[in-house]
């Protein structure tokens, strides 16, 4: 039987700013026909529903959130004809990144919120005028300012209930209110109202900052890109290019797409996407990023991905779904939450009711105590106290290269013990350098010039890295004739009228002596992890060029930060043991060698037995099984598919400094939800005491409800800016490896 098709639709709701109006969504959706997931992000704003073809539609879907009292401002629907694998085919993103600035860009008191909330303030204004000339009408003026900005909320209340959320903050909101009327403090049930309102309002501007933050990202890609075809240069739209056009990037323009150098020679700034505050000399076949910016020289370019592709679109994707993903710090609180209100209810309704009955208290003095403990117990402070800080580390770490790929993973690796690397591309460039040049009876120049010429038009890593040590010294290459390559030996050709060979020392034995003072040099260089090549001249060795991958210009440097905060690095690799050996004891790590992907496997296995949680940095392809397996998945790349899309994290410019760097970034995460939960938590106790004792009232239970709010959202969006100097055990470091 062929497996059923479904549909998912994306919603971008306007006005959904806290975790409670994600849960009364959810409720409300989860109880519809057909629907079988609902995912809610605050933090992107969006709403995705799968749902069965003969369930309810888009429409329906739309009336439902409406009715709840938010806005749906853009939607965009696809059907998934599920495969072996149950893949999805995601939906269009060609220029949904628009849409949402148009939904979110606006001003406060364009929204919804905002224009309620400026209503319901200039009809308190009224309401406070009238009573002051009229004091008759004084108690009808406050009524009819307070139902301005109740009614709304009332409706919301209500569909909230139907919808299978009784105990929703408009609830609360809304019997609080009609209690304080009911006992004559309309006075204060409409300011109650209009604070209420000012508490949301400052929620929603909280959370479009914190939406910002990441969303800016999609500015810097220009909106035009100059493309050649047919011999000419024309202007077009960036996100018309296509892959594998030709574009050019004038001096001092942003790149609009991403690509690959065709020809021509600059500087790169690409800070602007990794945060790398250097920048980075790049030439023929070199990568660019979308919106990173050109330097000095003309280039021509080669687009290799499109406009809904590109590094920044996709780094916007992932940070949009790992805001959807809750760590187990939130999942707790969305737990608690769902009794904790319900709680509330209860010792209000206590509250106001067991005094006057079993010991002889005023029921209005009691009943407006409980009433003052409904507005208190509101859980916004609480619910979001989670999500707020992680959005901010999510959005935060992405604008500096670092992606971490959910709430889970950023509170996970916060607790590693022991970072497991691998060598080739991660603790070192995976691209071999010219270390020594020797000349025996030769100059080290001559030996350049006639090796690069022996391997000029090469695409072998050792052939590059003799290359361009060549151009770095602005060497001229002289040409050669009668050029051939012999299979596992070496090149050889004839240059300025001698026979050349550029090979392994295997190799030359063949061809030339070589002397006990030539091979002791060969050795120290070998036992230094370096591969040598021999250049022979008319028979005789004139001399040697050592090569290794040489390790990351941070990479000691990052592994001593992870030392100095008490995690453990070692070097996993499949290497051969020498050049391991060699690498490790100049970086000060550990070694495991010559190890197949099993093995690595198998020893991440060995340290989590042993107690420790394994942080396993790789390139994300001979080390997948590795990266699955440890508590924590780095991948280590610039921005390529592997480096974004497996692992549980990526750091796109590659920088091993930069896993120290995630370890601040949870930590500071971590304390600072802590801080906020404590924040929630601790107002709310103390006024519940001064409510009972009888020294606050409705306006002070409100202002701990939304003052307690507004403090925990921007205590979460301190998280935004990331600091130069990491913390570790309270110990400031003047280390700056943030941009």
């Amino acid at each position: 039987m062929a497996p059923a098709a479904s549909i998912t639709t994306r919603l971008r709701v306007e006005g959904m700013d806290c975790a409670s109006c994600a849960t009364k969504i959810q409720n409300a959706l989860q109880r519809m026909l057909g629907i079988s997931e609902v995912n809610v992000s605050v933090t992107g704003g969006t709403v995705t529903v799968r749902r069965d073809p003969n369930g309810v539609g888009d429409d329906t879907i739309r009336d439902q959130i409406s009715a709840l009292g938010y806005g749906v401002a853009r939607s965009e629907t696809y059907r998934n004809d599920v495969q072996g694998e149950g893949e999805d085919s995601p939906p269009a993103q060609h220029d949904s990144h628009s849409h949402l600035e148009e939904a979110f860009g606006q001003h406060w008191w364009q929204t919804r919120k905002g224009r309620l909330t400026i209503a319901s303030g200039l009809a308190l204004a009224v309401a406070f005028a009238v009573g002051k000339a009229l004091p008759a009408t004084e108690q009808w003026a406050f009524l009819l300012a307070m139902m301005v900005g109740l009614i709304p909320i009332a409706k919301r209340a209500i569909s909230a209930a139907m919808a299978g959320t009784p105990f929703s903050i408009e609830m609360l909101m809304t019997t609080a209110a009609a209690g304080a009327v009911f006992i004559g403090a309309t006075e204060e049930a409409a300011t109650v109202v209009f604070l209420f309102l000012i508490g949301e309002l400052l929620e929603g501007v909280a959370a479009s900052r914190a939406r910002a933050s990441i969303q800016d990202l999609t500015k810097l890609v220009p909106k035009t890109a100059r493309v050649e075809e047919d011999g000419r240069v024309r202007e077009v739209p960036a996100d018309s290019l296509s892959v594998g056009a030709t574009i050019q990037v004038r001096p001092g323009d942003r790149v609009p797409a991403d690509g690959a150098i065709l020809s021509g020679e600059s500087s790169i700034d690409e800070a602007p996407v990794t945060g790398e505050s250097t920048p980075v000399r790049k030439g023929r076949d070199a990568i660019l990023f979308a919106g990173t910016v050109n330097g000095d020289g003309l280039l021509r370019v080669r687009v290799t991905a499109a406009a809904a592709d590109n590094t920044i679109a996709r780094v916007v994707k992932l940070v949009e779904e790992a805001q959807e993903s809750k760590a187990p710090t939130e999942r707790f609180i969305d737990r608690f939450s769902r009794y904790y209100t319900p709680g509330v209810v209860a010792v209000a309704a206590l509250v106001a009711i067991v005094p006057p009955l079993l010991f002889g208290g005023a029921w209005n003095a009691w009943i407006y105590k409980g009433l003052a403990i409904l507005l208190i117990g509101c859980p916004c402070a609480l619910v979001i106290s989670v999500p707020a800080a992680i959005a901010a580390s999510l959005s935060a770490g992405a604008r500096r290269g670092l992606l971490l790929k959910g709430g889970a993973v950023l509170e996970q690796i916060g607790k590693i013990t022991i970072a497991c690397f691998d060598k080739t591309g991660t603790l070192t460039a995976g691209k071999p350098q010219v270390t020594d040049i020797i000349g025996f009876g030769h100059s080290e120049g001559d030996v350049l010039r006639f090796a690069a010429a022996l391997e000029s038009g090469s695409s072998h890593p050792l052939a590059t890295a003799i290359l361009s040590k060549a151009a770095e010294q602005q060497m001229s290459v002289p040409p050669t004739s009668d050029s051939k390559a012999i299979g596992g030996k070496g090149v050889q050709a004839t240059v300025e009228g001698m026979r050349i060979f550029l090979g392994s020392p295997n190799a030359v034995v063949e061809l030339a002596p070589v002397t006990a003072d030539q091979n002791a040099r060969i050795s120290a260089l070998n036992d230094e992890g370096k591969t040598v090549s021999l250049l022979v001249m008319d028979g005789r060795i004139a001399g040697a060029i050592a090569m290794r991958d040489e390790p990351r210009p941070d990479a000691k440097y990052g592994l001593k930060l992870l030392s100095d905060a008490g995690i453990r690095t070692v070097m996993l690799t499949g290497d051969n043991r020498r050049t391991a050996t060699a690498i490790g004891k100049q970086l000060g790590i550990d070694v495991e060698a010559e190890l197949l992907p099993q093995d690595k496997l198998r020893i991440v296995g060995q340290f989590q037995n042993e107690g420790f949680v394994v942080a396993k940095v790789g390139d994300g392809i001979n080390d997948a099984p590795a990266l699955a397996a440890a508590d924590v998945g780095i991948a280590m790349g610039g921005g390529a598919d592997v480096a974004l899309e497996t692992a549980d994290a990526a750091v796109l410019h590659g920088r091993v400094s930069d896993v120290a760097a995630m370890v601040v970034l949870s930590k500071r995460t971590m304390a600072n939800i802590r801080q906020n939960i404590a924040v929630a938590l601790g107002l709310k106790a103390v006024f519940l005491v001064t409510t009972v004792v009888g020294l606050t009232g409705l306006w002070p239970a409100i202002l701990a409800d939304t003052g307690a709010t507004v403090l925990v959202t921007m205590n979460a969006l301190r998280l935004l800016r990331l600091p130069r100097g990491p913390v570790y055990g309270g110990k400031k470091s003047t280390t700056k490896f943030f941009a």
